[in-house]
């Protein structure tokens, strides 16, 4: 889910991406056994078991894939452009340079596929949010079908379960339900916010001393997730099925808008001014910012049912992250991504 702290610069590099995940996310187990041999990753891995993963240029996907690689599965990651299908080729997995609308293309690439990695792309430019998250959660669920899929984890997000008032995340609640009717067993993973959404609030803070947040409040303490977290618990569940279809939410340490501020400013060595934003201001502000209208207006719902609560953990099981905002937020700077 789309996080609720953005400023201008972050929701204008929003709107130039094609693949932002944009839901609100977390899990990590304690460790990962990474294999010896040759030998053993049969035993492991289930021996031709082909596990297939879309969103592999995003966070959670890459982990997902990377993971998988690690434990000497078989993968075949999907892509929309051949320069990334060259960079997962020399990283050892199988590729398809496939766009997730095109159903039959899609089909093609999920033969023989043990277990599939899901997600549902939010278009910032789209003309119309509903019918284009249609179009995408026909094509996969109808792949789905096609091919037998035994096994779908899906990224989705806390509030997925109610059918309205959650802007984006209704395509979310959609694609559940669609998946749950192809015969597939579906992991939905419900996440909370991302620990990694400061990345595009950086540069601002950095220069202007300033932490915005789309909220009346920066106190509440909000579960908040690694997306690395995430991508290792996806993993996990694709090696180790489970038996029936069960919603997961997957939740990580609780932090306040007030603690990631403090987080970041000692991490880039200065004092942050928090700075929120009341909710009739935001549609004003996110239209300002170069969103279209209809999509601000989808944006502020999500915020909204934020601040209501909404987005809360309601699934069959918790499983609870251990990675914190100190160790993410190091990480994005150290990498240079911040």
């Amino acid at each position: 889910m789309l996080q609720s702290c953005h400023t201008s610069e972050q929701i204008r590099s929003l709107n130039r991406t094609n693949e932002q995940e944009i839901w609100i996310y977390k899990h990590a187990p304690a460790a990962w056994s990474r294999i010896a041999s040759k030998n053993n990753q049969s035993m492991l891995t289930g021996g031709n078991n082909m596990y297939i993963i879309a969103g592999v240029t995003g966070r959670v996907g890459s982990v997902t894939a990377r993971r998988l690689l690690d434990a000497g599965a078989d993968v075949r990651v999907l892509v929309r452009r051949q320069i990334d299908a060259e960079a997962w080729t020399a990283q050892g997995a199988e590729t398809r340079v496939v766009e997730l609308s095109d159903q039959t293309a899609l089909s093609d690439a999920l033969e023989g596929a043990t277990g599939v990695f899901a997600l549902l792309p939010f278009d910032l430019t789209a003309d119309d949010l509903d019918a284009h998250a249609d179009a995408l959660i026909a094509s996969i669920s109808g792949a789905v079908v096609n091919r037998r899929v035994p096994h779908v984890v899906m990224l989705s997000s806390g509030g997925a379960d109610l059918a309205e008032g959650t802007g984006p995340i209704v395509g979310l609640h959609r694609l559940e339900r669609a998946l749950l009717t192809t015969g597939a067993v579906v992991t939905a993973l419900r996440s909370g916010h991302f620990q990694e959404k400061v990345v595009d609030v950086v540069g601002v803070a950095r220069d202007s001393g300033v932490y915005p947040v789309f909220a009346a409040s920066a106190e509440a303490p909000i579960p908040m997730i690694a997306t690395r977290d995430i991508g290792v618990a996806a993993a996990q569940m694709l090696l180790s099925p489970p038996a029936r279809s069960e919603s997961v939410d997957i939740v990580g340490p609780a932090y306040s808008e007030r603690d990631v501020a403090r987080v970041l400013g000692t991490a880039l060595g200065r004092e942050l001014h928090v700075a929120t934003m009341p909710e009739d201001t935001w549609i004003e502000v996110l239209v300002n910012a170069g969103f279209r209208p209809h999509i601000a207006e989808s944006l502020a719902e999500l915020y909204r049912a934020d601040e209501q609560g909404l987005l809360a953990p309601r699934g069959d099981r918790i499983i609870r992250g251990e990675s914190s905002l100190e160790v993410t937020i190091d990480r994005l700077l150290t990498s240079g991504l911040g």
